[in-house]
């Protein structure tokens, strides 16, 4: 039984990484074949010629306007996927058609769905509309994970682990020490954990790009939207201040932490990060230290998880993980992404 929900919206690329050229990249198990047409739209294939198979990503395969030819045998595909020209004949095999896969490019991610594309709702996509909005300014990059997509949901739900792998960069004492709490709500498919800070210690990234320093206010208030979307609200401010009964906050700033969490394989994951602020909007500095600063952050984690998985996978059959207090989040979403594996298999064996 695979462990990767279909039938969902996975984010596949930033919208800056595909141009009129074609762009691979391997979602859930499928090489997909993406590329921008003359238009400006996004279109998503599968990645292997009917013929032999062979990548149409690969030199010498190429585009022509809005067709792409195969670089072994030539065969021709328009941008819906159908096959529309084969070498010797005349005649094209009424078969011969790449599996065309429902794209929408929104809030500066390219989202594909992966699964039957009759059942693919594009208002099921999680918004993020700050990270290419007014008023914010973004920074984000992709890393590569070889580790199953499960992992790195439960490393950004028990954000605990900032104490003592992120220390010197986002960690202080009082991330682990304070207790959270955790909603769940099943009908909208969403899990809340929250972390309220009012009297903590001001980490080097918030102190170097807010120019707070000493005690702050700290919250985090986590939304994951399973299976790919992660958005960590973060508040930052002086200690005493709260948002104002109207919602106003003009006392603190906020800063968005986005993971967008795709599944590679089985035992390999994208990690999309994007990380947008409300304030220094201008400021080329500031971009660059949360830019270089939270890819630290992010390659941190890469490099523990890429040992779990090894470690995992040499587990005796049958061993029990203790879970605790900090664990209720990453537990809620092992429960719910567990029901969208299921509902999969449900299907297919019906």
């Amino acid at each position: 039984m695979s462990a990767i929900p279909r039938n969902q919206w996975y984010v596949a690329a930033y919208g800056r990484e595909i141009s009129h050229e074609l762009f691979s990249r391997t979602i859930c198990d499928e090489p997909i074949l993406f590329w921008r047409t003359e238009a400006g739209s996004v279109t998503a294939t599968s990645d292997r010629c009917v013929h032999r198979r062979f990548p149409l990503s690969q030199a010498p395969s190429r585009l022509v306007g809005d067709q792409v030819v195969c670089g072994y045998h030539g065969f021709t595909y328009g941008a819906d996927g159908k096959c529309v020209a084969v070498p010797g004949q005349t005649r094209v095999p009424r078969t011969a058609r790449l599996t065309s896969y429902p794209v929408v490019e929104q809030d500066s991610f390219v989202w594909v769905w992966i699964g039957d594309p009759a059942l693919a709702d594009a208002s099921r996509i999680p918004r993020v509309p700050y990270l290419d909005a007014a008023g914010w300014t973004t920074v984000s990059g992709r890393e590569p994970l070889a580790a199953r997509f499960s992992l790195l949901v439960d490393n950004l739900l028990d954000l605990s682990h900032e104490t003592y792998l992120h220390g010197g960069y986002i960690g202080t004492p009082e991330v682990a020490s304070t207790p959270i709490t955790t909603e769940v709500d099943d009908e909208a498919g969403v899990i809340y954990v929250s972390r309220h800070m009012d009297d903590a210690e001001c980490p080097p990234f918030y102190s170097r790009s807010t120019g707070l320093e000493g005690r702050i206010a700290r919250w985090q208030d986590i939304e994951y939207t399973p299976p790919c979307l992660y958005k960590l609200h973060s508040r930052i401010a002086p200690v005493g201040s709260v948002p104002n009964p109207d919602g106003t906050d003009p006392d603190a700033f906020h800063v968005e932490v986005v993971y967008a969490i795709t599944p590679e394989t089985e035992n390999s994951t994208h990690d999309f990060w994007a990380v947008a602020r409300d304030f220094a909007l201008d400021d080329a500095e500031v971009s660059a230290f949360l830019a270089e600063n939270n890819r630290t952050v992010v390659l941190q984690d890469v490099e523990a998880l890429d040992v779990l998985e090894k470690v995992i996978a040499t587990e005796p059959q049958g061993y029990q993980e203790l879970s605790i207090n900090i664990d209720t989040g990453g537990l809620a979403a092992r429960r719910m992404l567990a029901r969208m594996a299921g509902a999969r298999d449900e299907a297919t064996t019906r």
